[in-house]
């Protein structure tokens, strides 16, 4: 299949869109008053170390300190020269002390509540490959799965490296393929720019930023544009230019596919995007069949929910089951990527008693999830027949970036009835009156609460101003949510 990118570009923000064969696949959100800090390096300072929670709090300039956990500190690993997985050797307390520097480098955006994630080991990402300067190790992506191939990549960039070389590589998957000359210029870009970050960490001032990834556009040139990518079409001159001066120096084959769309129609209008952000934002997605999805994202997880709707099917139930669950399977890889969900997912697709329907509906689902650049882990089916999975969280989710709780349920998804508020308020003005002894008691409140209390609430209400032998009476806020009110002594 054929990929386009799609590069809308204002001064407040950039967004891309990943089209495979004409449909959205991805989308990628930056703005400029909260660009991304993952792959940023700064000088911090250690604000607190927690020996309890084997972790540590750095200020690095940001809002709220960032977290660093002791699996985090790659200096004090064992055993000596492990790439990955070696174990901390002391507590943390053993290692950082308050007011220490050290340099971090952010691993995880801030997500709600808590900080960013930080790690001490290094790592520079470029086109080819990813620079580790302070681990000798020569990695290579599990996605190039040719045994011979990988060990040949591995040798030749072992080649390439000069004499003095005391760090090490991941070789990224867009290295299987590539030329000595582009790996030896990707070598040259990651080692110049390990040379201006220590440049500029001798003797900075904790918290200091040493260095910012590239920009959404940049990154995109980057990491995304494959050889099935016929186009990148951006829709901002200045932005075009730079990232043609950017692809000429550093993915001269990446030039030919960058183009500058000049139409008077937005770029995002005409090929339909727009449309799909909206759709993206909804609890409800329809599939074609007249079945449909249900996704709900919460702090701790995120559910799907599979429903057949209107699909009855040609034949009978099991076959309906089955094709609708098949299209969801394709319809959630999608959505997952497009939203871009992570942390633990749980999909509720819909009951099947064949074996070898489950396992076909599961083939199905990892086959759609390969498409997907981000690391997941799926687990298949549970005893209940839901199908759990991670998908690593880097970033905040679409609806995060583009959204905020609502306010008048406060995120719930749901207000309290006007009669439950009206219960409320009589509660209320009951405690009131045994406290205060007011000449009169007035309400506060919403039209439909107001209503309520004028209609079929008004034996109520007179009952209660009986009782507490003083007059109630009501007066509407406009303002008011339904859950608002208060009571006014007078």
């Amino acid at each position: 299949m054929t990929e386009e990118i799609l590069i809308n570009v204002t001064p407040q923000e950039t967004r891309v869109a990943v089209l495979t064969a004409g449909v959205v696949q991805e989308l990628l959100i930056e703005r400029t008053a909260n660009r991304g800090l993952v792959g940023n390096i700064y000088m911090g300072r250690v604000a607190r170390v927690l020996p309890g929670m084997q972790s540590a709090f750095v200020e690095i300039g940001l809002e709220r300190a960032a977290f660093l956990h002791v699996a985090d500190i790659w200096e004090h690993r064992r055993p000596t020269g492990q790439a990955n997985g070696g174990e901390p050797t002391k507590p943390i307390e053993k290692i950082l002390a308050e007011g220490q520097p050290v340099m971090v480098q952010v691993v995880k955006d801030p997500i709600g509540t808590k900080g960013a994630r930080l790690s001490t080991q290094v790592s520079i990402a470029g086109r080819m490959l990813v620079y580790l300067p302070q681990d000798p190790h020569i990695g290579i992506s599990q996605r190039i799965e040719d045994e011979t191939g990988r060990n040949l990549l591995r040798e030749k960039v072992r080649e390439l490296l000069p004499a003095d070389e005391a760090g090490g590589f991941i070789i990224r998957t867009l290295a299987e393929g590539a030329s000595d000359e582009e790996l030896r210029v990707d070598i040259e870009y990651l080692r110049h720019l390990w040379a201006d970050i220590r440049d500029k960490a001798l003797g900075a001032e904790p918290p200091k930023h040493l260095y910012q990834d590239l920009s959404l556009a940049q990154r995109v040139l980057r990491d995304i544009v494959t050889e099935i990518t016929e186009h990148v079409v951006v829709d901002s001159r200045e932005n075009y230019q730079k990232l043609v001066a950017f692809a000429e120096t550093y993915m001269p084959k990446v030039r030919s596919k960058i183009e500058h769309y000049v139409g008077e129609r937005p770029l995002f209008d005409l090929h339909n995007v727009e449309p799909e952000i909206e759709r993206a934002l909804s609890r409800r997605v329809e599939l074609k069949s007249g079945g449909y999805l249900i996704i709900d994202q919460t702090e701790a997880l995120t559910t799907i929910d599979v429903n057949t709707g209107g699909f009855v099917g040609q034949r009978n139930f099991d076959d309906t089951i089955f094709k609708t669950n098949l299209e969801a399977a394709q319809s959630i890889a999608r959505q997952l990527r497009l939203r871009n969900l992570g942390g633990i997912i749980i999909i509720d697709f819909i009951d099947m008693e064949s074996p070898e329907h489950r396992a076909a509906v599961l083939e199905e689902f990892r086959k759609a999830l390969a498409r997907d650049r981000t690391k997941m882990t799926v687990n298949g089916f549970t005893a209940l027949g839901l199908v759990e999975m991670t998908r690593k969280r880097t970033r905040e989710s679409l609806a995060h970036v583009l959204c905020e709780p609502c306010p008048v349920c406060g995120g719930r998804g749901e207000v309290k009835t006007a009669r439950t508020v009206c219960y409320e308020i009589l509660r209320e003005i009951l405690r009131e009156a045994r406290a205060f002894n007011a000449r009169e008691y007035r309400i506060l409140a919403s039209q439909p609460v107001n209503d309520l209390f004028v209609e079929e609430e008004s034996a109520s209400l007179a009952m209660l101003s009986d009782f507490i032998g003083k007059p109630i009476s009501m007066q509407v806020e406009t303002s008011y949510t339904q859950e608002q009110f208060d009571i006014v002594l007078m």
